[in-house]
């Protein structure tokens, strides 16, 4: 079973300051780090480390930093599906302070101009049983398009509609899973509780829901259950939080494409992202291969000692 993922691949740059910045305030960062990120690559490396057979579908420019990109790239991702546009490769700017906390600017046109059903041969490479996992950086007709497709060629489905920009989620009856934090579910249903807004994306067609929660946590929830499973947060001392959530939703749907359970996966998820939040930097932060692969075998001790 593979894993596509369709999403997005930028340069980041990273600022650590002892705060965030005021409006109109100038402040000198004490460090700066620069690599790889965008929601796409994060999960796909994450994913891919995770021990799936990963397929990475996203565009780059026809600049200079492409080259370097798919050059970092290649130590954990084929990168023969990336394609190359007559635009600046996208970036993102990362204001970190020192408690952890971030705030994120990003130029995405590359990613605003991608679109995998006619730039690429995906709907040729993908087959049954695969999973198709998506983000919310791509053009939501896009990622509307790709999902139906999916669906009909008997893919699983998984949405994690960030940034929301302009996702729609009325319509989830060609989504399979939704990977969602407690912020996200609140804008997208208007419901503060977790399991409220869970129960509603269940009403709009989605099969199982994903909440994760911080450090309270996470809460996951196939539509066949009577009541969600809440699965605890390990603790860490927060780092550097950016790329902790798609550190999750990576990892998590790398387990899915494993043939892990929901609750499986999660709780290997919950640890992957514990991990990155304790380091600095986004892929840098992120376990390695032979991390995950403890990670997988002290969890399935874990569950044969549990009963599960």
């Amino acid at each position: 079973m593979r894993l596509h993922v369709v999403g997005n691949v930028c340069v980041d740059t990273s600022f650590r300051l002892p705060r965030l910045p005021r409006p109109g305030e100038t402040l000198n960062a004490t460090s700066t780090v620069e690599g790889i990120g965008g929601k796409g690559a994060n999960q796909a490396v994450a994913a891919a480390r995770s021990g799936a057979d990963v397929c990475f579908w996203a565009p780059l420019g026809d600049d200079d930093m492409a080259d370097r990109v798919t050059e970092m790239l290649k130590s954990d991702l084929d990168v023969d599906r990336l394609i190359r546009l007559p635009l600046p490769t996208d970036r993102s700017t990362i204001l970190l302070e020192e408690g952890g906390e971030n705030a994120i600017v990003s130029a995405v046109v590359c990613a605003r101009a991608f679109d995998p059903i006619q730039q690429t041969n995906l709907t040729e490479i993908w087959s049954k049983d695969d999973i198709l996992l998506m983000q919310g950086n791509l053009p939501w007709e896009v990622i509307a398009t790709c999902l139906k497709l999916a669906k009909r060629s008997d893919l699983k489905t998984v949405l994690n509609p960030s940034p929301l920009s302009d996702t729609n989620v009325e319509d989830l009856a060609d989504v399979d899973v939704v990977i969602v934090n407690r912020g996200e579910a609140c804008a997208l249903t208007g419901l503060e509780s977790p399991a409220a807004a869970a129960d509603l994306l269940f009403d709009r067609g989605a099969r199982s829901v994903v909440v994760t929660l911080g450090s309270e946590g996470s809460l996951v929830w196939d539509q066949a259950d009577d009541a969600p499973f809440v699965l605890e947060a390990h603790r860490s001392a927060a780092v550097d939080t950016s790329g902790a959530g798609d550190c999750f939703a990576g990892t998590f749907v790398g387990l899915l494409a494993q043939g892990k359970t929901l609750a499986a996966a999660a709780k290997v998820a919950t640890k992957a992202a514990a991990i990155s939040v304790a380091r600095l930097g986004t892929l840098s932060s992120y376990p390695s291969r032979a991390e995950f692969s403890e990670i997988i075998k002290i969890s399935e001790l874990e569950n044969t000692w549990l009963g599960q």
